[in-house]
């Protein structure tokens, strides 16, 4: 858990980076259409290869697909960023990039912070044993 929890906030933070640095942008190699959110990402196991050798299940984010939609062609583009349930999905049918953007960010921001509560929970227990057996040892 800890190690998974470790490799999915750093990718979390890269794909963070990669926003906010404006990875979405205009890509010389399709200028004639708009990134596609996720699936542009240097962290999609299929980028630039259209002819999509990797089943997307093997890809890190599939975790936060709902079941029922992993089996969809494209099923990062199903991953809910708000509490409205909106997704990259329904950002191309309905929004703007920069709404969809700003939707993603928030995502990855609020799961970034779950995860470090997370893994400082898992580190928390050990940290309050040594902190009990100093108070005993100072008795």
């Amino acid at each position: 858990m800890v190690q998974d929890g470790h490799q999915m906030l750093e990718l979390l933070k890269f794909e963070l980076k990669f926003v906010e640095d404006g990875g979405y942008g205009r890509s010389p190699r399709t200028p004639w259409r708009p990134p596609y959110i996720l699936e542009d990402s240097p962290s999609c196991p299929n980028l630039g290869d259209p002819a999509r050798p990797h089943p997307c299940n093997e890809c890190r984010l599939i975790k936060f697909v709902p079941s029922e939609l992993r089996s969809e062609s494209s099923p990062c583009r199903f991953i809910p960023l708000n509490e409205k349930w909106q997704t990259i999905d329904y950002f191309y049918r309905c929004g703007t990039q920069l709404e969809m953007e700003e939707a993603l960010t928030g995502w990855l921001r609020s799961e970034i912070t779950r995860i470090e509560q997370q893994l400082a929970k898992l580190k928390d227990p050990l940290l309050e044993e040594r902190v009990e057996f100093s108070k005993l040892a100072e008795a």
